[in-house]
């Protein structure tokens, strides 16, 4: 089994490495480097959990070079502001006994602080799109010297309607640099972002089984609505010691504002609530109580699906099944991580079951449907939920025709009406026509 040794990597970062207690690299870490060293541009294919910030981290860090210079070396580009705080972190751990200046930057914050920190000189600097082109635009940031450019979830970023930002940025950078791509998925946007801007890049991607899946244990249970989805929550969460760390997705901000609202009742200050309407302090305060243990777990929309590392996840609940089956698999590689298992639950009504098969067809293999606990089932449907039953009976009902008085009403409308426009017309030029010929006839008499 390869070991870090086997990279050959500087004193200093084989110290941070040992540090960390890392010994040995993924499969994405082992194929990036001698592609990444080679100074091609990458594009990588592989799903969260496998490795990939050290991936493109190592690879940049064994062959740095002090020089004297303020401005950046190294852009790397995430989606999140949870995951620019993440891989800063990541950045600085590892060069600790080196001399590289961090610095991340997200939207949300004051920029003027940013700026500042700008001014005082970065190496590498972590930012999302939308961040990182408003401080290029004022022309805080320069990429004059930018060597390498990064960009991780990219796929993620596309689907958060980032596309615009990162080729803003793209077009603002030199052309001789190496690019690095990092994709969960590969999608025909991807495909053309890859043609236009990069340079015949080295796919390196990981099968299926190189990806964190066959970890966990992935069941399921078939319920109603949503009310009774959260008294199975409830039951599951009083009867299962096992589920001490657990994260609980909901496909949307105001659910999950429900959902927090209702394990608070019965579970004072065990859950937390992440979603883009709170604060970037509330959301990584929240995230620093779950990393230490302070709290059980994190009701969260998809913001937490990807790329964030989060130690020992016990469970991921899907209260909802996602609406795209990709991204269910990305929500429950928030578990077994790092050699560790896990257990995926979802919570599976009627009107998910599609998506569910999508997901089972796509990652080759079924979720293992359970028996409902003895728990309350709820009649009351959620306005959400009436809203996509009304739909879902108004796209299938055909097309009726009325009783009698429909039908004579049609056969009415099929009389021809003889006063209608067709027939005034010739009336109106024939008398039009009657008055032009009089008033030629007296200026013909005047002369």
């Amino acid at each position: 089994m390869s070991t870090f040794l086997d990279f050959d990597l500087p004193k200093s970062l084989q110290k941070a490495i040992d540090e960390l207690g890392f010994s040995h690299p993924t499969p994405i870490q082992i194929k990036s480097m001698p592609v990444i060293l080679s100074g091609r541009d990458m594009m990588g294919i592989a799903q969260t959990g496998t490795g990939k910030t050290f991936a493109y981290l190592l690879p940049i860090l064994k062959h740095w070079k002090f020089q004297n210079t303020h401005t950046p070396r190294v852009l790397i580009l995430v989606p999140t502001r949870e995951l620019v705080v993440q891989v800063a972190e990541e950045v600085v751990k590892l060069t600790q006994y080196m001399s590289v200046r961090t610095l991340g930057v997200y939207g949300g914050v004051n920029i003027n602080t940013q700026k500042t920190a700008v001014y005082q000189g970065v190496d590498i600097l972590v930012g999302t799109p939308g961040r990182v082109m408003d401080l290029a635009l004022d022309n805080v940031v320069r990429f004059d010297e930018i060597q390498k450019l990064v960009i991780d979830e990219f796929d993620e970023m596309l689907n958060l309607g980032f596309r615009f930002q990162v080729t803003s940025i793209l077009s603002m950078l030199k052309a001789k640099r190496q690019n690095i791509l990092f994709s969960a998925t590969m999608t025909d946007e991807v495909d053309e972002m890859l043609e236009e801007y990069f340079d015949f890049p080295v796919e390196v991607s990981l099968a299926a089984s190189g990806t964190p899946l066959e970890k966990i244990t992935q069941i399921g249970y078939k319920v109603p609505n949503f009310l009774t989805k959260l008294n199975l929550l409830k039951e599951l969460l009083h009867s299962d010691e096992s589920m001490s760390r657990l994260l609980i997705f909901i496909n949307n901000k105001k659910t999950a504002d429900l959902v927090f609202n209702a394990l608070e009742e019965e579970f004072p200050e065990q859950f937390g609530l992440i979603h883009s309407n709170k604060s970037q302090n509330y959301r990584l305060n929240t995230m620093a109580s779950f990393q230490a243990g302070e709290i059980r777990g994190i009701v969260t929309t998809d913001v937490m699906a990807r790329g964030l590392d989060i130690s020992d996840i016990t469970h991921v609940i899907n209260m909802e099944f996602s609406e795209v089956p990709e991204q269910y698999i990305h929500r429950i590689g928030r578990t077994g991580r790092a050699d560790k298992t896990g257990v995926a639950v979802s919570f599976i009504s009627p009107r998910e079951e599609e998506i569910q098969i999508e997901a089972e067809i796509l990652m080759e293999k079924e979720i293992e449907l359970l028996p409902l606990p003895t728990i309350v089932i709820e009649e009351k449907l959620l306005e959400f939920e009436k809203e996509k039953k009304k739909m879902k009976m108004l796209l299938k009902r055909p097309k009726k025709e009325g009783g009698e008085a429909f039908h004579e009403k049609k056969d009415k409308n099929k009389k021809v009406n003889l006063g209608g426009p067709g027939k005034r017309t010739p009336r109106k030029t024939e008398s039009r026509n009657r008055g032009v010929e009089r008033k030629r006839a007296e200026k013909r008499k005047k002369k």
